[in-house]
């Protein structure tokens, strides 16, 4: 390699025009997905927009404007009007996702709709599934999982993704979706979950803040990548299409490792904790969030995510212009 001053590297640096043309990860709006909360009422969120709860029309409405900003896929979650112990409105076929889904699949057929397959935000106590006294049962709550995914696809959902860490949920699903006849229906995997410090404004948004302990036994202590590792490649030996990393920012390195290990799509969830910092330190004058915005999924993209689920989506669609 030659040294300078015959080599420099600032010349590619020198004007817009050549910084875009060698530039080596670029942010493409088909690669996003925008997560919707739908519940029973609107209820805006002034400062988190993107967090906000919409009724099933309103709902129909923001997907048509985001739509025509070019935003093509949506993952959608779930606030029903009352809950309980099992969390069975998460596979009531007038459950919330199942009438959103009923009314978005004919109106936009173009678009990819995921549904978001947990326990968490219907039960009581706000855990990702059954309880069996103070325990988290394994497997009697996957039977569940798969009748709520069981009832997305029969609702119109092109994916489900189930974000709730019971071991072997894949496999009930992928059992449960192929005996329905929804053999064609992928499963985006929640494979690498951790339990994380950035989910805070996701939980009250969703309103599945646990009423005692915490999610630690059964979501991933942020220390460990090799165990990320083997939770993906388990979750491809059960059926999973494709593989999520969440959250994003604090592990783009298991984002990096998943990716070199794994020839399939791999996802990361650039989760609400994110965005909400951001949000918070542009109120504060402290940075741009644009430019801070973008330079966090292009870090995503970098890393080695194939598609990124984003609360800044919609805006992409604006700054990408």
């Amino acid at each position: 390699m030659s040294s300078f001053p015959v080599t420099r590297l600032r010349r590619l640096r020198r004007t817009a025009p050549l910084r875009s043309l060698v530039r080596e990860t670029r942010l493409d709006l088909d690669d996003f997905v925008l997560p919707l909360f739908v519940g029973p009422a609107t209820d805006p969120n002034a400062a988190l927009p993107a967090l906000g709860r919409l009724a099933v029309d309103d709902l129909a409405r923001e997907v048509e404007e985001c739509a025509g900003l070019g935003v093509c896929a949506f993952l959608l979650f779930g606030i029903p009007e009352t809950k309980d112990e099992e969390g069975s409105g998460a596979w009531d076929e007038d459950g919330i996702v199942q009438r959103a889904l009923r009314e978005l699949r004919p109106r936009f057929p173009e678009l990819v709709l995921l549904t978001d397959v947990c326990l968490c935000e219907y039960t009581t106590h706000g855990h990702c599934g059954v309880l069996d006294g103070d325990e988290i049962a394994n497997d009697e709550s996957l039977d569940l999982l798969a009748r709520t995914a069981v009832s997305h696809a029969d609702a119109g959902a092109d994916a489900v993704a189930p974000s709730d860490m019971m071991d072997g949920r894949v496999a009930a699903i992928r059992a449960a979706l192929d005996e329905a006849g929804h053999e064609t229906t992928p499963i985006l995997s929640y494979a690498a979950k951790y339990a994380s410090a950035f989910y805070g404004p996701f939980r009250e948004a969703a309103g599945s803040v646990p009423s005692f302990g915490d999610r630690r036994g059964y979501q991933m202590d942020p220390a460990n990548v090799r165990e990320a590792l083997r939770e993906c490649a388990l979750d491809l030996a059960e059926g999973a299409d494709v593989l999520m990393v969440k959250p994003a920012l604090p592990n783009l390195d298991v984002i990096r490792a998943v990716r070199e290990r794994f020839d399939v799509p791999v996802a990361a969830y650039n989760v609400s904790g994110e965005y909400a910092m951001v949000k918070a330190a542009a109120r504060e004058g402290a940075l741009d969030e644009r430019q801070a915005a973008l330079e966090c999924l292009t870090a995503i993209k970098r890393a080695g995510a194939d598609v990124v689920v984003s609360y800044w989506t919609k805006e992409l669609a604006a700054w990408l212009v």
